[in-house]
């Protein structure tokens, strides 16, 4: 039989900086500063979208990973550009970070890569 051997896991050091967010929970702070900024409610803006205001919510809350699709549905009933609501999203993601575009830069976190 096999021993069983244990596992000690090496302590995970601290970043000195915030990770990079991931892009639903970017996409969902955009649209929902964008809803709230025209003064649409949650139900008003699903429904234009033709979807249920509670994936609408868990979009917004960057629970979905909402389709490109979905995407453009939410985007057509706020009256917003794709290619707005992108540049808007990028300058929010690079005042965060406070600098320049990282070309080549390598991800602050974990990365997971497929196959």
């Amino acid at each position: 039989m096999a021993d069983i051997l244990p596992f000690h896991q090496k302590p995970t050091p601290t970043p000195d900086h915030e990770l990079e967010p991931l892009w639903r929970q970017v996409l969902g702070r955009s649209l929902r500063a964008t809803r709230e900024e025209q003064g649409g409610r949650l139900v008003d803006i699903a429904e234009r979208a033709g979807i249920s205001p509670q994936y609408l919510s868990e979009i917004e809350r960057g629970r979905k990973e909402p389709s490109s699709e979905m995407i453009a549905a939410v985007t057509g009933a706020l009256g917003v550009d794709l290619a707005d609501l992108l540049a808007g999203i990028v300058s929010d993601i690079r005042q965060r970070r406070g600098a320049s575009p990282a070309v080549g830069r390598r991800p602050a976190g974990p990365v997971l890569m497929a196959a």
